[in-house]
């Protein structure tokens, strides 16, 4: 999870036994959005953020060609916490890391 992302959603998702990892526990929360997107990728995990700015770096990626484990966004005014939280379960639980590589997608599903 990007420090973009509301607790809450972190907190549902561990109470629904989805395996989460924040940049904030991680020690991650300082890197760029560029650095923290390799950080991911390097410890083969999906990064959900709410950042536009990030948004944009994976989208660059995308038309760059350059790898990356995959980036889950939505915006805050799109979705609610309860919403956030149901997507990404059914991600967590219906996919794997090969349907998310080099993948933006967005929530609400």
């Amino acid at each position: 999870m990007d420090h973009h992302v509301p607790r809450a959603i972190t907190i549902g998702l561990r109470l629904r036994d989805v395996d989460v990892l924040t940049a904030y526990e991680d020690g991650a929360h300082t890197l760029d959005d560029a650095a923290l997107l390799d950080h991911a990728t390097t410890l083969g995990r999906v990064l959900v953020t709410f950042d536009d700015d990030l948004l944009a770096e994976a989208a660059h990626r995308l038309r760059t060609g350059i790898a990356f484990s995959g980036v889950i966004y939505a915006h805050q005014q799109t979705i609610s916490i309860g919403q956030a939280i149901r997507d990404l379960e059914l991600i967590a639980i219906a996919g794997s890391l090969e349907d998310t590589e080099r993948q933006i997608i967005c929530l609400p599903l």
